[in-house]
């Protein structure tokens, strides 16, 4: 018998995790973890003995890295704890919008209008550099678990 149906399937990403798992006694100081469902750059790390039959745990102390929270977690040493895909990426400023967005230039030539200037020491280096002193400018936008932020600016390199 003829099936009449007509289906449509939308397609989706590659189904690429945001995180993926790592040994506690694998994360080092100045990497990435994830705690409290927030992504982390390790500050420090203290492995503690327990009791005759305890694990080892993990003192990890870790800074939020879009928000600068400081956070802290407590694990046995053998458990997987997850650790956040970071994307460090360079656009070319192109503007600054009344509305405090920048418009970025991406590698293929289209724009990406979708990250605010931050309100802090960065947002403010961003508009001095394009705004005051008229600079070419680089933003060093960095993403991680769907979100993305402005971390760094540098005057762009001249010639070619």
């Amino acid at each position: 018998m003829a099936d009449d149906r007509d289906f449509t399937f939308d397609s989706a990403d590659a189904g690429a995790s945001t995180t993926y798992p790592m040994q506690c006694s694998a994360l080092r100081q100045g990497g990435h973890v994830v705690i409290k469902g927030r992504p982390c750059k390790i500050a420090s790390m203290s492995t503690s003995k327990t009791g005759k039959h305890g694990h080892a745990k993990v003192n990890i102390t870790a800074f939020d890295i879009f928000t600068g929270k400081k956070l802290e977690d407590l694990s046995p040493s053998t458990h997987n704890m997850d650790v956040p895909h970071v994307q460090r990426t360079e656009y070319q400023l192109l503007d600054i919008t009344d509305d405090g967005f920048l418009s970025l230039m991406k590698e293929d030539g289209d724009t990406k209008d979708d990250v605010k200037v931050p309100d802090n020491d960065i947002g403010q280096r961003i508009t001095k550099l394009f705004k005051d002193e008229e600079k070419d400018t680089n933003v060093i936008i960095q993403s991680a678990m769907g979100e993305e932020a402005a971390v760094d600016a540098k005057e762009a390199p001249q010639g070619k």
